[in-house]
């Protein structure tokens, strides 16, 4: 009957195998293409996308950011905590051994039935064993949910080296544009500068009053207003990188970083499509790995309805003989199992929570590149017209000032030549960095290109 009831608990225990997570199933909608776009085409993202760009600059910050990032440090210790994790829950299905030794002093002479007044020592000394037979998969199942849940931190590791690589570009981006917009401020203070020097010539001379002097004066402050913005928003993107690069931001001070306008993109840019996005994309690993890790906790807290066993054993001197004992132990709640079976609810409750997050994730996911590939043609279309009109106000101005020259119209038009040809400029300048923010925005979205997680960076 003991072999019997042995076999039949095995026989159990085979049946008891760790639970499925439920399958994520995406829509057919959701694999296919992305809208068809002349900014975008379908050749695979790039793990090193900001390489597209092919500047050396940028290629280097983003190197100092990934090796000393703090971020990425606390995302690395946080997957070193969850493998330790791991080992833990393999290694609580291996026996456990312990080694235990006593010495015991007996005072004969306080003993009045001694003969003796000899004091005896005793010494014991014994190995003991215990196995967790783990019938019904309890251990099993925190070991799947371990490894899921480290999963989910490397998971997470990607997804941040993602958001740190793009926080680099768009500083990057930022401080370009910051830096193009000034210049072109610049050329126009000293344009309008010079007007206001020769329109006070003219006033000099009696060819014109003073109201166009100061329509000409409050052109050029309105646009030298405008220079310490500029000077605030490059301070503010070398601060950026400094501490993304894990340094104090007062060392940005020292930094010199070149660049006088934006990146930008010598050819379409690579998206792929909406099957290779959800493999792609850090979060939707890190929510499937969720779910993995959900479901095997049903596992762990299906087990608690059942009973445990145990077995254990000794060998070793005791009392100055040599002694072995084995024996097994069992342990069980019942017939009150309300706790373990609510247990059970909360875990498949958390399960089908995971399940609504990986789907949460899917939705985001496509969303979010989406909306960054419309944003990213729109203002790559507005690109286009506004160089236009540059190049016509630029034509406007050039054209007006001559007909001043020659006496054949009015100075106003004149100003007002110069304010158009300043509003477009900048116009262009700042849709440049709008162009360039837009292209990171949509890196960002694609997942960066990272699969797997990395090794950590020494």
């Amino acid at each position: 009957m003991k072999h019997f009831a042995l076999l039949a608990a095995c026989g159990l225990s085979a049946c008891m195998t760790a639970p499925l997570p439920s399958p994520t199933v995406a829509p057919a909608t959701a694999t296919g293409p992305f809208a068809t776009l002349p900014v975008a085409t379908i050749a695979p993202v790039p793990d090193d996308w900001w390489r597209l760009y092919d500047d050396p600059a940028l290629d280097a910050l983003v190197r100092a950011s990934l090796a000393a990032n703090a971020d990425l440090r606390v995302a690395y210790a946080n997957l070193d905590g969850a493998r330790a994790a791991l080992r833990q829950a393999q290694a609580a299905r291996l026996p456990q051994t312990t080694i235990e030794s006593g010495l015991t002093l007996d005072n004969t002479a306080a003993q009045p039935s001694a003969s003796s007044n000899v004091p005896t020592t005793d010494f014991d000394l014994a190995l003991t064993a215990s196995w967790d037979a783990d019938l019904f998969g309890r251990l099993r199942s925190s070991a799947l949910a371990a490894r899921a849940d480290a999963e989910v931190q490397a998971a997470a590791l990607d997804g941040l080296r993602v958001a740190v690589v793009a926080d680099t570009v768009l500083a990057y981006v930022d401080l370009c544009g910051a830096t193009q917009a000034l210049a072109v401020a610049s050329e126009q203070v000293r344009v309008q500068d010079r007007s206001v020097a020769l329109v006070q010539d003219q006033l000099g001379a009696g060819e014109v009053s003073p109201l166009e002097v100061s329509q000409a004066a409050s052109l050029a402050e309105t646009t030298r207003a405008t220079l310490a913005p500029f000077a605030a928003a490059q301070a503010n993107a070398r601060f950026r990188l400094a501490t993304l690069q894990g340094r104090p931001p007062a060392e940005a001070r020292a930094a010199v970083v070149i660049c006088l306008r934006p990146p930008a993109l010598r050819a379409s840019a690579p998206v792929g499509d909406g099957q290779v996005l959800l493999l792609r994309r850090p979060d939707i690993r890190e929510a499937e790995r969720r779910l993995a890790a959900a479901a095997a906790r049903i596992g762990v807290a299906r087990a608690d309805l059942y009973p445990r066993v145990n077995l254990g054993g000794a060998i070793g001197l005791l009392t100055g003989g040599f002694a072995a004992t084995a024996s097994p132990l069992f342990s069980w709640a019942f017939p009150n199992q309300a706790p373990a079976r609510a247990r059970l609810a909360q875990a498949r409750a958390t399960e089908r929570a995971a399940l609504a997050g990986w789907d949460v994730a899917v939705l985001r996911a496509l969303r979010e590149v989406e909306t960054a590939l419309a944003a990213y043609d729109a203002e790559a279309r507005r690109n286009r017209a506004l160089a236009i009109a540059a190049t016509q106000a630029d034509l406007y101005a050039r054209r007006a000032a001559a007909r001043v020259r020659l006496g054949d119209a009015a100075f106003l038009i004149q100003l007002d030549a110069q304010r158009t040809a300043a509003s477009a400029s900048m116009a262009r300048a700042q849709s440049d960095l709008a162009v360039a923010q837009g292209q990171v925005a949509l890196f960002r979205a694609l997942g960066g290109g990272w699969r797997t997680g990395a090794p950590p960076v020494e």
